[in-house]
């Protein structure tokens, strides 16, 4: 097994390499503007340092958000073109999934991502592995409970949801959780087809997760004007 896992749903640009075992190599840069630039040579860099090369990679997984559309689409297209090059299975995880199994504790939590707007995308765990309800994108005052909170759209917020909250957790996904959650299960029987019918737990179609209309819209039909 070789897991080929990247992120671009956050202003983290994140790749990682993972053997089945352990991960292997791995590298993030923050850049919320530089998604399309960074990704490839980011994916590079992390199969450089692992000593390996896109042939011996026998899955790609991407994060399928929630997140902003142009970032997104940046990671999941380049995973649909990498699968169907290769010919290996490609496999979308929920964003907020990666970043609660990189810094979540092992208790019930919250995790919060920016969804701009002054609203968050976020999800509620009941640990590390199992995600109870989400994702959903609300505005920071409207976030359930008292619960612990992590992952940067928490802090953004954190006089709105109180800073006592806000666990000491890394802000963003890492490929390498990513990486590792997904890798954890590939073994599983039936998981390329629980994945493909969308009723696996974690891996999913490399599809985004969109929780609000877009911005651009179709223009109207012009308004007639009388002389």
């Amino acid at each position: 097994m070789l897991v080929l896992a990247f992120d671009t749903a956050t202003p983290a640009v994140t790749a990682a390499l993972h053997d089945g075992a352990r991960v292997l190599a791995e590298s993030t840069t923050i850049d919320a503007r530089r998604h399309g630039e960074l990704l490839v040579p980011t994916i590079e860099t992390v199969l450089s340092e692992a000593g390996a090369s896109l042939r011996d990679v026998t899955a790609i997984v991407a994060g399928s958000g929630p997140g902003p559309y142009t970032g997104l689409r940046v990671g999941l297209v380049t995973a649909q073109a990498l699968a169907t090059s290769l010919g290996v299975p490609a496999y979308g995880v929920c964003t907020l999934d990666a970043l609660a199994y990189g810094s979540g504790p092992d208790e019930p939590f919250l995790v919060a991502t920016d969804a701009r707007r002054k609203e968050v995308f976020w999800g509620h765990y009941r640990d590390p592995r199992t995600r109870l309800s989400g994702p959903a994108v609300d505005r920071p005052q409207d976030l359930p409970g008292e619960l612990p909170l992590v992952g940067a759209g928490a802090r953004m917020y954190a006089e709105i949801v109180g800073a006592s909250r806000i666990l000491d957790a890394p802000e963003y996904p890492g490929a390498g959780a990513m990486a590792a959650l997904a890798a954890g299960r590939l073994g599983e029987p039936g998981v390329r087809e629980a994945a493909e019918s969308g009723t696996h737990p974690v891996l999913g179609p490399p599809r985004p997760i969109y929780l609000r209309r877009p911005d651009a819209k179709v223009p109207s039909a012009p308004k007639k004007v009388s002389t």
